[in-house]
Parts: structure tokens; sequence; C-alpha cells
């Protein structure tokens, strides 16, 4: 039996919709992607119940379905997807050449090049009314969910800009926006604070926490506990926001990328370049601002396209070393 590794053309590792749209561009590109989904394929969005802000759908489509339809689309142009985890990678070359990455802390491959597809992780509270209700009126996207909460009463969690920002977003097509900060102040800027506290509609509690969320299938309440009385409060909301930041699922990158403090890969310019050749890295893992499936989706085509870039540069280098070979030989 040979110990020969298997060698993939370009590795996407990630299903969501940036890794399925690099597929779909790096597939017509005849790159041969061979995608690993990972533990949640499709992403964050299969555990979406609606999305409407996806150009294409005009009724809108649940989470799943439209995942499905990406990598139908994708396997259609060619693309392999093979459900597995890329738990190990080796970038030892830093000027290029061929990656080395493990599947499932078992089998090792090899990639002339690699998109990363990983994505982040929403934190939430860890409570277990909170994760029953995910998906019936809790929510980690403001921009994503908001709209199916327009008019009506809502709370979110958080006292950074992200929270602050959201708030405000939500104050502009709910009812009243109750907002829950664990400390004495918020962590925001003073810009977004005063954003926050002059905007008449958003109810700011400080040292206030989430005891439990009210409902069974979906959320019909919020009890909430002050920290500094003790005392607990409920309140009739129809949707429950968390805004406590996000985790970028790139653990496995560490110290053999560069990222930022929070961990999210750095990438060159407007590029999907990482600081390894023929690494790139697209949407949520790189993303810590918009964070949305169709800028995801975005960056997935451009790191396809840097991708096709590279490997022709690769080749053509390639190609001439084997030129000049012949004419010493000769």
């Amino acid at each position: 039996m040979s110990d020969k590794l298997e060698r993939i053309k370009t590795l996407i590792i990630g299903s969501g919709p940036a890794g399925y749209t690099a597929a779909i561009y790096a597939a017509r590109a005849d790159l041969k992607p061979v995608m690993y989904t990972g533990l949640e394929p499709g992403g964050q969005l299969t555990t979406t119940t609606e999305v409407d802000n996806f150009p294409g759908y005009a009724d809108g489509v649940d989470g799943p379905k439209m995942m499905m339809d990406l990598q139908k689309q994708a396997e259609r142009f060619g693309t392999e997807v093979r459900i597995g985890m890329i738990t190990e990678v080796d970038f030892s070359d830093k000027t290029g050449g061929i990656h080395k990455a493990c599947v499932d802390n078992s089998t090792w491959i090899e990639a002339e090049s690699i998109i990363i597809s990983t994505g982040a992780t929403a934190r939430y509270l860890g409570l277990p009314s909170e994760q029953r209700l995910r998906g019936g009126g809790v929510s980690a996207c403001a921009v994503c969910d908001g709209f199916f909460y327009k008019g009506q009463d809502v709370a979110i969690v958080g006292g950074g800009d992200t929270a602050a920002e959201e708030a405000t977003y939500l104050a502009n097509i709910c009812n009243k926006v109750t907002m829950l900060v664990r400390g004495d102040q918020m962590r925001a800027s003073k810009a977004m604070q005063h954003r926050v506290t002059s905007t008449k509609n958003i109810d700011l509690r400080y040292n206030t926490e989430v005891d439990e969320v009210i409902g069974e299938q979906v959320v019909e309440g919020l009890r909430m506990l002050n920290k500094e009385t003790g005392e607990k409060e409920q309140i009739e909301i129809t949707g429950l926001f968390i805004a406590i930041g996000h985790k970028p699922n790139t653990d496995i990158f560490k110290e053999k990328l560069t990222m930022d403090d929070t961990g999210y890969i750095i990438t060159e310019g407007k590029s999907t370049k990482t600081n390894v050749p023929g690494v790139f890295a697209s949407g949520d893992v790189q993303d810590k601002i918009y964070r949305q499936a169709v800028t995801a989706a975005g960056t997935g085509c451009m790191a396809a396209l840097d991708a096709e870039r590279y490997l022709a540069v690769v080749e053509s280098e390639e190609g001439e070393e084997v030129k000049t070979t012949k004419k010493v030989e000769a």
C-alpha cells in the first residue's frame, strides 16, 4: 500500500455561505475544490429559521434550505463535499508550496491552496431557556432577524459597541427596546453610548442580567435580575437579542496565521490573502464588522479568485523552472 498522501488542488475548510461561494467559483475555474464541512455543515445559518435579506430569495428562505441550495450549486460544478472536520494544519512552508491538513485527527492530506471559511460562533449566555428558544425568538443578530419584530417589544443583552449599534437599530423598527448591561456602565465608545441614551424608546438597565427567558415554543417574556438589589422583574417581549460577542473558529490556526487579539484572521488589504502564501481566509473568520451571509459570500468569491490567481502564478513559475532545467541539461 502506498504511503503517498492525497493531493488536493484547492481545499475549502468550512461550509457556510463563504465556503460554498468559494467552492462555486473555484469549481468553475477548474480548481477541483474539495470541501470539508466541519461539525456544523452549512454554518450558523442552519440554526436560522428564516433568511429574508439574502439576494435572490424574493419571499425569504429558511437557513437550512438556503445552505442546501448553495451546496447543490457547488456540487453541480464539480465540488466534492465531504463530511468531516479539519483538526490540524501544517503551514511549515512559509513560502507557499504544499500545505498539509489532518482530517478528523486521523488522515493527513496535501493541498496546493487552502481557503479557510470556518466562520465565527456567537457567544450566548448559556441559560437552558435561552438555548431552548434559539430560533424561536432568541437571536444573536439584530440586523438579520430584527425585521421580524417590527413594532414589537424586544430586549438586547450587552454593553459594547455592537450591542449599542444593534440596540439603536432595533429602536428604529421596534416599539420598545430594553437593554441589559451587566455592569454599572457600558463598554461602548462615548459616541455609541450617547446614541443609546438619546434614543427615547431604549430602556437602559445597568447592573441587570437575564434570569430566565419566558416561553415554551417562542419568546413571550423575560425575567431580569438586578444584581445590586437582588430584585427580579418580568417584562413581556417577543424577541431577545444576545450581543455579547463572537468567537472566530480559528483555534487550529493559532501561531500559524497572523490574527488580531480576538482571534480573527488578518488578511492583506482588500484581498483574502493571509500571511502564508496559498492560504486564504473568507467570511466571518476574518470579518468582525459586518458578519452577514451576503458579505461572507462576497469574500468567498474573492478567496476563490485569489486562489485561482495564486495557482496560475505557481504553475507559470514551475513551467519556467522546467524549461530552464531542460536547457541546462541540454
